[in-house]
């Protein structure tokens, strides 16, 4: 993911937990708020409860690749903060993608017939 594209200042999660809506999924959740910035940011966020370091991080660079595929056709001006739930680590590709681009067409950011 380009650096413009990451969110990564914790208050900037903290704002987006705060005031943004949610979109549930039962592998990860979707937390999104309004920038009023050029571009469209994302961060991905996994508890540790989920898992381990290494189990942890396989989640993120999964989640990440997803959205490496769709960010470029989102809308501008929008932050994004996706929160990985236990289930993902029995998922596979195809389903960890099919709930990011779920959470993002519930969201309004991504057209049915959109993305990849």
């Amino acid at each position: 993911m380009k650096r413009v594209h990451r969110l990564t200042r914790s208050i900037d999660f903290q704002r987006v937990r705060r005031s943004g809506k949610s979109f549930a999924h039962p592998l990860l959740i979707l937390m999104a708020s309004p920038n009023h910035q050029p571009n469209t940011r994302a961060g991905i966020s996994v508890s540790r409860a989920v898992g381990n370091a290494v189990k942890r991080n396989w989640a993120k660079r999964r989640i990440r690749a997803c959205l490496d595929e769709v960010l470029d056709s989102l809308p501008d001006g929008w932050d994004l903060v996706f929160l990985a739930r236990r289930p993902i680590l029995d998922a596979d590709y195809s389903e960890i993608r099919s709930a990011v681009l779920a959470a993002l067409r519930r969201a309004g950011l991504l057209e049915e017939n959109n993305g990849p």
